[in-house]
């Protein structure tokens, strides 16, 4: 029985992974909220990216890195990383190509802006969504590789030293004396 692979003990109860569930979807909706109301309000891409990666985060905290990159935006962090990066750039600098200064937005002031039902379409708001992107996409990113560290740290010390009997009740093993 040396070869079969020990299990680790559970850290999460029922009740976590339970909540865990329940919250994830609130979270990426006040992450959008956010993301909306931040070129008006207080509130910008930047909170929205850090809330949205704290879901994340919930959801590898209450089922390990394997079942937390399961779930399609973690496959996609970094790609929204680079898109986020490159939006943020784009956005900034496309002035530039019209003679005009660096982040200037549009419309300009006094002009008719483009609505989506309430939300006005301005450039902030998309300098917003790239900020949004690059911070869920560096933190998750950041998530997965700490999460994979520390996963390597576990493979590498073996099944052997994974102590299974855990509590102050333990037996000792044969071979082993109390004491």
């Amino acid at each position: 029985m040396r070869n079969a692979p020990a299990k680790s003990p559970e850290v999460t109860s029922v009740m976590t992974r339970t909540v865990a569930k329940l919250l994830f979807l609130p979270t990426l909706v006040v992450a959008v909220a956010i993301l909306a109301k931040g070129y008006a309000q207080p509130g910008d891409g930047f909170s929205a990216g850090v809330v949205c990666a704290l879901g994340v985060l919930l959801q590898y905290l209450a089922f390990g890195r394997r079942e937390a990159e399961k779930i399609p935006i973690v496959g996609l962090a970094g790609k929204s990383a680079f898109a986020g990066l490159l939006l943020a750039l784009l956005v900034a600098t496309a002035p530039v190509l019209l003679g005009e200064p660096v982040l200037t937005h549009y419309p300009r002031p006094g002009s008719e802006a483009v609505y989506l039902g309430t939300l006005e379409l301005i450039t902030a708001l998309l300098f917003d969504v790239g900020v949004f992107l690059l911070v869920f996409g560096f933190v998750v990113g950041a998530i997965r590789i700490i999460a994979r560290a520390i996963a390597d740290e576990d493979e590498y010390r073996g099944p052997e030293t994974v102590d299974t009997n855990i509590g102050a009740n333990a037996e000792p093993s044969a071979g082993e004396e109390g004491g």
